[in-house]
């Protein structure tokens, strides 16, 4: 389960980073229009989140329990910076974050004898 939290914690990551870069757009548009600057300072702060689950999902293999408490709280974060637009990513990451916490208990067995 190591592996899926990794792959769908990339995809939910590059999925929230698309999704702030449409912020970053929609907010460049209102800004231009004469509206408020604040739409840029939530999509950059989602593009950091973003950044934070992509860094969880790269941990997933090594260190789970810390991979999904990033994860989890960069789809959680993102979804309350720019909403709608990383609703998605929030799933995504959500799920990936499920995966690498309970499937931290998997365990290689490389031949030699088994265990006690």
């Amino acid at each position: 389960m190591r592996i899926a939290a990794l792959i769908v914690g990339i995809i939910g990551a590059l999925v929230g980073f698309i999704g702030s870069i449409i912020a970053l757009i929609i907010g460049g548009i209102d800004s231009a229009v004469g509206g408020g600057e604040q739409i840029i300072g939530l999509a950059f702060a989602a593009m950091v989140m973003s950044i934070i689950g992509l860094v969880g999902a790269a941990l997933a293999m090594g260190k789970p329990r810390f991979a999904a408490l990033l994860m989890a709280v960069s789809g959680i974060l993102g979804v309350l910076f720019i909403s709608v637009a990383y609703i998605l990513a929030t799933v995504l990451l959500l799920i990936a974050a499920l995966l690498a916490f309970f499937g931290r208990k998997e365990t290689r067995r490389t031949g030699g004898s088994p265990p006690p």
